[in-house]
């Protein structure tokens, strides 16, 4: 009895000592709950003003808004395809460039006859290195530049350890990619900067934010790509040049039988284009998809191994 009356006795007293503390912890649980929640409120509503309310606004006229003609590098990828004839819905003018442009022919054509708008096609070999410029500076002169858009390159997307890679697929990966956005952006960039108008968007990846295993050269060129964007950004934002990186998460492909399933966690290149267009000048880092931004807040949220282990078993 004495035992138990001498426990409680102890117990009592220990929570008397401890009660200031309980007090404390209790005021600090609140202001994190409370924390957490402002962070959420501000999600959805950043979700809402980015991706729902500008397709509920009127028609934008982006010709006066940017320019005329669009610059469009690695135009044989699907997402550049669609973002092209988004753009040429609105009445702009377009300059496909790709190192083949057998597959664009069809793409130009369509463009023009249905939209009534110039469709150019530029075959430019970056490997070749400052000869592929050429055509490219005769074709801008004297136009009306308003966006220079740059894609990631797609059939890049090869699954193997950087060590059996070809140096061929490794100067692919490099001159596709990043040689191309580089030097397209720098050409066409100075155009912008004396207008005091323009938009640069360069369409890499939501992997960009984490390494991807066996496939070390395109995750870096991702990566690249992203941080060129916002780099440019605060070089030219103030000047009139409005500079977007777009990181998409899966988009569906085109295969030998047609486009694969399109649902709305990969959505059709024409949807997703018609999606990210409508962020233009309301974001500067997006992935221009609704349900990949929240892709991309859970890829934030996700330790590094975590991804690391989802990439080994997805890519395997």
């Amino acid at each position: 009895m004495a035992a138990v009356d001498s426990f409680q006795l102890l117990y009592r007293e220990i929570a008397r000592s401890c009660s200031c503390y309980v007090e404390t912890l209790a005021l600090v649980g609140a202001c994190y709950t409370a924390s957490k929640a402002v962070i959420l409120m501000r999600d959805c509503y950043s979700l809402i003003r980015l991706h729902f309310i500008p397709r509920l606004v009127s028609h934008r006229d982006l010709s006066q808004q940017y320019g005329q003609w669009a610059l469009i590098c690695g135009a044989s990828e699907a997402i550049a395809k669609a973002y092209a004839a988004e753009l040429a819905k609105h009445g702009i003018c377009v300059i496909l460039i790709s190192s083949d442009i057998s597959n664009l022919t069809d793409t130009a054509k369509a463009i023009s006859d249905t939209y009534g708008v110039e469709a150019i096609l530029i075959e430019a070999d970056f490997s070749q290195g400052p000869s592929a410029c050429k055509p490219i500076k005769d074709a801008i002169t004297s136009k009306d530049i308003g966006f220079i858009i740059n894609s990631l390159d797609g059939s890049l997307d090869l699954s193997q350890e950087f060590t059996d890679l070809s140096e061929s697929v490794v100067w692919d990966t490099i001159n596709r990619n990043i040689v191309a956005a580089t030097l397209v952006t720098r050409l066409a960039l100075p155009i912008m900067v004396d207008r005091g108008k323009g938009a640069v968007v360069n369409i890499s990846a939501g992997r960009c934010l984490c390494p991807t295993s066996r496939k070390a050269a395109l995750s870096a060129s991702t990566a690249f790509l992203d941080n060129f964007s916002r780099s440019l950004h605060y070089e030219y934002g103030h000047r009139g040049v409005f500079v977007q990186s777009l990181l998409p998460f899966r988009v569906s492909s085109r295969g030998s039988e047609g486009y694969s399933p399109a649902g709305w966690l990969a959505p059709s290149p024409q949807v997703y284009a018609s999606h990210a267009l409508s962020t233009l000048g309301v974001s500067h880092r997006t992935t221009g998809y609704w349900p990949h931004t929240i892709q991309f807040r859970l890829v934030q949220c996700m330790p590094e191994w975590v991804w690391m282990l989802g990439s080994r078993v997805f890519t395997t």
